[in-house]
């Protein structure tokens, strides 16, 4: 048997995992936390949220720590099991406001079939974005996806 350590590991979310009840309620509750945005992605919601690369887009989150234990639940019995969407990791850069760059993890759903959007999906995801001060822009962005 493989032993585990509870070593945490930096993770960019930017989909309902930055939402912090979102992740009580899956059974994460993350050591370190901040704002961060990482560059070369879109977010898509159609009907989670997604990244898709892009030349001229960002996309905000969160940067979080969690153990790798942590992160298989939440990506294999939340993700995949309650809400039917495989994400894979997947190693980015992001930079925080102040200017730090940090490598972390993120997840990406590399076969999402399009569906329609439920709107209290997406205000999962952009009421938290406003209250973290996330731009004016991006929360307009992701509202977007409610109409």
């Amino acid at each position: 048997m493989i032993e585990r350590t509870a070593t945490r590991v930096w993770v960019f979310f930017y989909g309902s995992y930055i939402n912090r009840d979102v992740l009580a309620e899956a059974g994460l509750a993350p050591g370190r936390w901040e704002v961060a945005c990482a560059a070369g992605f879109e977010l898509v919601i159609a009907p989670r949220a997604n990244l898709i690369r892009s030349t001229r887009d960002t996309v905000w989150g969160i940067n979080a720590t969690a153990t790798h234990d942590e992160l298989t639940r939440l990506y294999t019995e939340h993700a995949y099991g309650q809400l039917g969407q495989l994400y894979l990791p997947e190693a980015i850069v992001t930079c925080t406001p102040d200017g730090t760059l940090r490598p972390v993890l993120t997840y990406l759903c590399p076969a999402m079939a399009p569906a329609p959007t439920d709107p209290a999906y997406v205000e999962r995801i952009a009421g938290p974005a406003r209250s973290l001060g996330f731009p004016d822009w991006y929360v307009g962005h992701i509202e977007g996806f409610a109409r």
